[in-house]
């Protein structure tokens, strides 16, 4: 599998995607999200399930470009809800645009998501509808969560992951489960992978909060503490309430209880506490944990052994990246 082959297809596929329609400030918005590049995890996983299960990856590129197209919605909206101001190191749509056309772009785009399940026959659209419609809902259900946990002082570390599974790994399941759908396997199989992609998607998103924090600027494409700034009850926030003492903690609180017009020294003392308390080994710890518990479900698989390789690399090598 070459991951290498799967990204030139998807991209190409996707520059052959006509959004230059009228009216223009509704879809312009929509192709200058999804031409802003990104890592696309989430169609390369969709082509990589079907390659692994029937060797033919091109059959999966409808549904690859509905992962992307809903993921990308997804962005739009949570930029808005976060007040962010880049997203892969250029404008958000709503800063280049203005909010309301962040918001009916964004809804074009899940209507436009669901159009691509067009391209297959009934039983293999109406098992990729389902399950794309019951992500949705999870991922929904993810981000009001996280909207609640803003303003809870009561959040807990189960609760938090719960949390990220629903916003995230829901969908990096539901990717993988897509091209096994595709590839027309049985449920049994499609579950292994999903349950896979699920345990996976929570070690990549305890990875993206780790970057958030500590991540480069210059490679990581989004405002480096930017959930210190919004007061994110991550995991590097609740493990640090739990284990830390008591000055640390009660720093750590009234630092997330402030919305400051200069975050500069906020963030740099959240940072302090963090690395004082060992926080970014403990979280890095986790993530081998999520990423190792993944790897169990690979086993009865009914694939290659080099398949399996390669899904075993690809997850080690999501969780050794510095964006």
């Amino acid at each position: 599998m070459d991951l290498t082959k799967y990204y030139t297809a998807f991209t190409t596929y996707l520059q052959a995607q006509d959004f230059k329609r009228e009216p223009k400030n509704l879809y312009e918005p929509v192709d200058y999200i999804l031409q802003l590049g990104g890592k696309r995890i989430r169609p390369l996983l969709t082509l990589m399930a079907a390659d692994v299960f029937t060797g033919n990856y091109k059959t999966a590129l409808p549904a690859a470009m509905a992962v992307e197209t809903f993921h990308n919605f997804t962005l739009v909206h949570d930029d808005i809800m976060d007040e962010a101001p880049l997203r892969r190191g250029k404008e958000t749509v709503h800063q280049k645009w203005d909010i309301n056309t962040g918001i009916l772009s964004g809804d074009a785009m899940l209507i436009l998501a669901y159009q691509y399940f067009e391209n297959y026959e009934p039983i293999i659209f109406r098992k990729l509808a389902q399950l794309f419609s019951k992500t949705a809902l999870e991922v929904c259900d993810g981000q009001q969560l996280d909207v609640d946990f803003e303003t809870r002082n009561d959040v807990t570390i189960d609760e938090y992951i719960n949390m990220i599974r629903l916003k995230t790994s829901v969908l990096v399941a539901a990717a993988l489960k897509m091209g096994a759908i595709v590839a027309n396997v049985d449920d049994t199989q499609a579950d292994l992978l999903y349950n896979y992609g699920l345990h996976l998607g929570i070690a990549f998103q305890l990875q993206d909060d780790l970057l958030d924090a500590f991540g480069d600027p210059k490679t990581f494409g989004k405002q480096v503490g930017g959930d210190i700034i919004e007061n994110k009850k991550t995991f590097l926030y609740l493990k640090c309430l739990e284990i830390a003492e008591k000055v640390d903690a009660e720093k750590l609180q009234f630092f997330f209880n402030q919305k400051l017009e200069d975050n500069s020294i906020k963030i740099e003392e959240v940072k302090r506490i963090f690395e004082q308390n060992d926080i970014p080994n403990i979280t890095t710890e986790l993530i081998e944990s999520y990423t190792n518990k993944a790897f169990d479900f690979l086993t009865d698989l009914n694939i290659s052994d080099e398949a399996k390789q390669a899904l075993v690399d690809f997850g080690n090598n999501l969780m050794n990246r510095k964006m």
